[in-house]
């Protein structure tokens, strides 16, 4: 029998070609390429400085979904977005006066008893050659004694330098406390008009557009109010948790312990430090250690195989790859703000790849 003909080999252009009619064959596909071009653009720009915006949107789709939820129990709409709005600055007002003066006298606290707390870590270092002389050397300890002390005044100096130019750091925070509850008060009211505005400037006749957009608002949505239940749940279990145990600082570390949840893995692990570092430096090697620790371990137990299932049950799931990829990229972007939104950002991206319009009917000459 002849041989059977080897396939040739697709040049670029040809591979080019065809994946350009499979993604981009539609109108929409291009324009909606062109705007995420574009948001890209302006948020490498400016970014740092329309931080506040996107924590204004974020917030606002949390008290749309308890409008939706008033609207659904009979309230009209304009009601329902004004007992939104109000639940929402009384909510904020409490943090600010209520849990943010508490937050912030224990971290000077915090701060203060730091250089006792590393003295006593210092001791527990010195005697473990004499413990453990099978995995510890007087060597290794005064290493390790030498890089803690270098690195602790490198911090000191640190803090001294950022306290003295803070000043307008933290006017802008005070700017940011007004502009922020204003801007979400406005994104609420007038929300119908904010999406009609931009929706002018889009195609007459839109449907795959409008299919991105209700698949993006759907899960963006759900991830947004699913993680500021999860960020209240956690946080208040483990402050109720390490106050039942007279643990220190238990405001302080109530509220890290929430905001952790933000950035899964990764948060998780890095606020599992403090806790255990506050608890063994009060408690010591005891029964309340021991307790606080377990206690602790058990709501980040329920929270990543309990709470978040029946939270996010219907939200786009990140494989934890993507996530640390996302806080890298969006992190080294944008610093603390990127950390922040890198999960909402890679939620997006993922909802608009799961969403794109392809077409598989196409037909390249071989």
């Amino acid at each position: 029998p002849s041989p059977r003909p080897e396939p040739r080999s697709r040049s670029v252009k040809e591979v080019l070609t065809r994946w350009y009619q499979r993604y981009l064959s539609e109108e929409e596909a291009v324009i909606l390429l062109v705007m995420l071009i574009l948001a890209f653009v302006v948020m490498l720009a400016f970014g740092e400085i329309l931080a506040p915006v996107f924590v204004a949107v974020i917030l606002a789709y949390l008290m749309q979904g308890v409008a939706n939820v008033l609207r659904q129990r009979g309230l009209p709409a304009e009601l329902s977005v004004a007992v939104s709005t109000l639940l929402f600055m009384g909510g904020f007002l409490a943090v600010l006066f209520g849990l943010a003066p508490l937050v912030w006298r224990q971290l000077v606290a915090l701060v203060r008893e730091a250089p006792a707390m590393i003295e006593a870590g210092r001791k527990v270092l010195v005697t473990l050659p004499e413990e453990y002389p099978v995995f510890f050397t007087q060597q290794q300890v005064n290493e390790l004694t030498t890089a803690i002390q270098a690195e602790m005044t490198s911090v000191g100096q640190l803090i001294v330098t950022k306290g003295l130019s803070s000043i307008p750091s933290v006017l802008a925070l005070i700017v940011y406390l007004i502009l922020i509850p204003l801007m979400v008060f406005f994104f609420l009211k007038d929300r119908e008009q904010l999406i009609g505005w931009f929706a002018d400037f889009l195609p007459e006749k839109r449907p795959l557009l409008n299919q991105i957009w209700q698949e993006l608002n759907v899960q963006f949505a759900n991830y947004a109010r699913g993680k500021g239940i999860e960020v209240l749940i956690t946080g208040a279990a483990s402050y109720a948790v390490f106050a039942v145990f007279s643990l220190n600082y238990a405001a302080l570390l109530g509220l890290l312990v929430g905001l952790s949840v933000i950035v899964p893995y990764i948060g998780a692990t890095l606020v599992t430090i403090p806790v255990v570092v506050v608890a063994y430096f009060q408690f010591g090697v005891t029964p309340d250690f021991y307790w606080v620790v377990g206690a602790y371990l058990l709501i980040q137990g329920l929270d990543g195989n309990v709470l978040v299932p029946l939270l996010f049950s219907e939200a786009v799931n990140l494989h934890p790859v993507a996530i640390v990829i996302a806080v890298l990229f969006f992190g080294g972007l944008w610093g603390l703000w990127g950390v922040f939104f890198a999960i909402p950002l890679a939620t997006l991206v993922n909802a608009i790849l799961s969403a794109w319009p392809s077409s598989d009917s196409f037909a390249v000459s071989s």
